[in-house]
């Protein structure tokens, strides 16, 4: 993974799996088509008749714009999937993701509370799970998305136990 600006320096990072991209484009896809069926409403209506004040040229320019954007889209998920990673150092895990708008997330072990692996339908058939790390703040939830299951269960027993060792020296 390419070293950005925001990264702290010499840092290594896991990259998630690059299946998780067709996790992304399934999702995308079902509200890609549920927005166009909405969006094509107007034409349906202004072919049978029902809605003729409705400008056809309008009609027609609103979905192939919606389809455009989604196309746009489309083409990004693979390279948002790739700048999502994950680095564990001694004291804390780092949780880096995306591309305009770069984040990264550090996770002390001592202030996770528990730590939770998810497994949608699509990921199960993938084989790949979401890491969740809660800690102490209402809103602090940091998510590692698309790991092989092997190394989402094995990095939930080592995040748990660092976490336990941590909170113990307090």
């Amino acid at each position: 993974m390419q070293q950005e600006p925001i990264d702290p320096a010499g840092i290594h990072w896991t990259r998630v799996s690059p299946s998780y991209a067709k996790v992304r484009m399934v999702g995308w896809g079902i509200g890609a088509l549920v927005t166009l069926a909405v969006l094509c409403m107007p034409l349906v209506l202004n072919r049978f008749g029902v809605w003729t004040g409705f400008p056809l040229w309008l009609a027609i320019a609103i979905p192939a714009v919606a389809v455009a954007i989604d196309i746009i889209r489309l083409v990004l998920i693979p390279r948002q999937v790739a700048a999502i990673g994950y680095a564990e150092r001694e004291d804390d895990l780092l949780v880096r993701q995306g591309l305009m708008f770069q984040k990264v997330l550090v996770v002390p072990y001592g202030r996770m509370q528990f730590v939770d692996v998810a497994v949608g339908p699509i990921d199960r058939m993938l084989g790949l799970c979401k890491v969740k790390l809660h800690t102490a703040a209402a809103d602090a939830t940091a998510e590692i998305p698309g790991l092989p299951l092997a190394e989402g269960t094995r990095l939930r027993e080592q995040l748990a136990a660092r976490g336990e060792s941590r909170l113990a020296g307090l």
